[in-house]
């Protein structure tokens, strides 16, 4: 792994757990074993650093949904399922340590960070062109019976999962995660 990269895993675990604004750089370094210098090196600041770490986070995000969704053997309702019961295994209770960006910083950054809710909306579109193209998926392999746009579907159902993994926060009980699954099987026409 290059010093780039182990920077911005580093950040990734540590903003994960406790927010942008909580983490500073020295932080950040420390955790990396990469001498000061050499972040400004790769980032022109904490803002440009953290696009950086999103646009990572999400094409390996988008890059893990991608072997999901082309799982051989499975229908299109089969692999959603195995993309939300993904979802609810790394957003446990015991926190995400990294996996989990756009739910820990969407609220947190969007407000004063233009480039980086940039970053969040272009890797949230990503996310939501996939399911919108699983749905599609099931619709024409005969798994779901999902009823109208599709790609309205799957920004309601990513919105609805979002949701339920904020809520899994607050509540510190997993009940969200049920509601949001009873919800995405209705929503697509899933049996139980």
């Amino acid at each position: 792994m290059n010093k780039r990269s182990e920077i911005l895993s580093a950040g990734q675990t540590l903003i994960g757990q406790k927010g942008f604004s909580a983490v500073g750089l020295a932080e950040i370094l420390k955790s990396a074993g990469v001498p000061k210098g050499s972040f400004y090196h790769f980032f022109a600041s904490k803002d440009a650093y953290g696009v950086a770490m999103l646009d990572s986070y999400f094409e390996s995000y988008h890059a893990e949904m991608d072997q999901v969704f082309a799982k051989p053997g499975l229908t299109a309702a089969e692999r959603l399922m195995l993309y939300f019961a993904n979802w609810r295994e790394n957003q446990t209770l015991n926190g995400c340590e990294g996996r989990c960006l756009a739910v820990k910083l969407g609220a947190e950054v969007s407000d004063f960070s233009e480039p980086m809710r940039a970053a969040l909306n272009a890797g949230t579109k990503g996310i939501v062109a996939r399911l919108t193209a699983a749905i599609d998926a099931g619709n024409a392999d005969g798994s779901l019976k999902a009823m109208g746009d599709c790609r309205a579907l799957a920004l309601n159902l990513y919105s609805l999962w979002v949701g339920a993994s904020v809520m899994v926060k607050i509540s510190r009980t997993e009940d969200p995660f049920v509601f949001a699954l009873a919800q995405t099987r209705k929503t697509l026409g899933i049996g139980a």
